[in-house]
């Protein structure tokens, strides 16, 4: 049975309409992703959040009334809270509240699936609650496994802040032995010339649906918010043969808990690693710009901005493309279940490498099977023909500045000198 949840928000003079529509709806749908049931919504426009109990006094007592008349069983907060903003509102209603962070926290306690996702959570949660303890008075004495009660033992976390530090170091400790061999993994993926695409987006955008119908795998793909948590990678071959690896990422999300944001930091490195990206947006959703900043800021944040990307504009069934204005260049359109849009896809992304890439001509020796096969592999190869005459293959294609091959195609003997 769902819990029902009460939700409050301060709309505040900086933040237009539009706007703030949008956090509540999104906060809906995150409190329905997390299981429980939106039953009443109740705001207050102020100039500043009240900076001992984020809304108004005023409608404190309204709130009091509502729990009570609709049963309430959660009261969530719009903003994140301050520990003092938390224990008052907790005081005065006399049952669970918790915040956006916290609420996403839950989420993504109950979603990670992989060691690293799982002690990434763990941090953040510990992070976010150590400042906040005292204000967790009457929901730590009251926990049924609800929402924001997933994670790491709360009823420990409010006797001893101690045991907690000690929990944050050594998970943190656990972190950077993950960290140091993902490192060292990518590194042998670099060695081995391994061209990494990543697919970034807004959650809920449709990644994971685009990246099951391009790879033929089976990611975990759900019409909820942060569907996909544990980076998964598979191998991606494009129209001209040439091979690369692909890895479906967190969905990313406007006011994301700094928390979050700083634990989860190993596995957004994924994207910084990366050599291209698929930025695929939700071009249906009436926030679709925003969603696009936001992913875009955070790109920035992680200084990946400047690796080469193609924006993917999603669900072309439910809007117009003639009358739809892309804002990001080069851009596609699609929808994500079709598998002619997804191989249109892969043609596109071999499009944009073509424009980035640098154009060869060479000789391979017959012999030389080895140089063949990577040139194959590694490059676009946009022609291949025998050469009787000299007993070689003449190839033509496009490769990166930095390729290896570039030295092997040094190597071969040039027939025409």
């Amino acid at each position: 049975m769902s819990q029902k949840i009460l939700i409050i928000a301060v709309k505040r003079q900086d933040q237009t309409n539009d706007y703030f529509q949008s956090t509540i709806d999104e906060l809906i749908s995150l409190s329905n992703t997390a299981g429980g049931e939106v039953i009443k919504i109740i705001t207050q426009n102020r100039m500043h959040i009240h900076p001992a109990t984020y809304i108004g006094r005023g409608k404190i007592n309204e709130i009091i009334k509502s729990i009570e008349e609709n049963d309430i069983d959660l009261v969530i907060s719009n903003d994140e809270l301050s520990p003092g903003q938390l224990r008052n509102l907790s005081d005065s209603f006399g049952l669970q509240i918790i915040d956006r962070s916290q609420l996403i926290l839950d989420i993504f306690a109950k979603r990670a699936h992989t060691k690293e996702g799982k002690l990434q959570v763990e941090l953040a949660q510990l992070e976010y609650l150590l400042p906040r303890l005292h204000g967790q008075g009457i929901a730590l004495s009251r926990l049924g496994g609800g929402i924001g009660t997933r994670g790491p033992g709360e009823t420990k976390l409010e006797t001893d802040r101690r045991h907690i530090r000690k929990k944050i170091h050594d998970i943190k400790r656990k972190l950077r032995q993950v960290a140091e061999g993902r490192e060292q993994y990518r590194k042998r993926r670099k060695t081995n010339n391994v061209f990494q695409i990543s697919v970034v987006g807004y959650t809920n955008a449709g990644k994971s649906t685009l990246f099951n119908n391009l790879t033929n795998s089976e990611s975990y793909v759900e019409n909820q918010l942060f569907a996909t948590l544990d980076p998964l990678t598979r191998k991606v071959k494009l129209p001209s043969g040439f091979e690369a690896l692909i890895t479906d990422t967190v969905g990313f999300l406007q006011d994301l808990p700094t928390t979050l944001i700083a634990a989860f930091r190993s596995t957004l490195e994924e994207v910084r690693e990366a050599d291209f990206i698929l930025h695929v947006v939700d071009a249906h959703h009436p926030d679709e710009q925003k969603q696009q900043a936001t992913v875009m800021d955070l790109l920035h944040t992680l200084d990946a901005d400047t690796i080469p990307m193609l924006t993917v504009y999603n669900k072309k069934d439910l809007f117009s493309a003639e009358t739809f204005i892309p804002t990001e260049h080069p851009y596609t359109f699609i929808s994500a279940f079709l598998k002619e849009d997804c191989d249109a896809l892969l043609q596109a992304i071999e499009n944009v490498l073509k424009d980035e890439w640098n154009w060869y001509s060479a000789e391979i020796d017959s012999g030389n099977g080895k140089a063949l096969h990577s040139i194959q592999q590694h490059t676009i190869l946009t022609e291949q023909k025998f050469n009787p005459t000299n007993n070689n293959f003449i190839v033509n294609g496009y490769m990166r500045d930095d390729d290896p091959l570039q030295d092997v195609l040094k190597e071969q003997p040039n027939h025409n000198d």
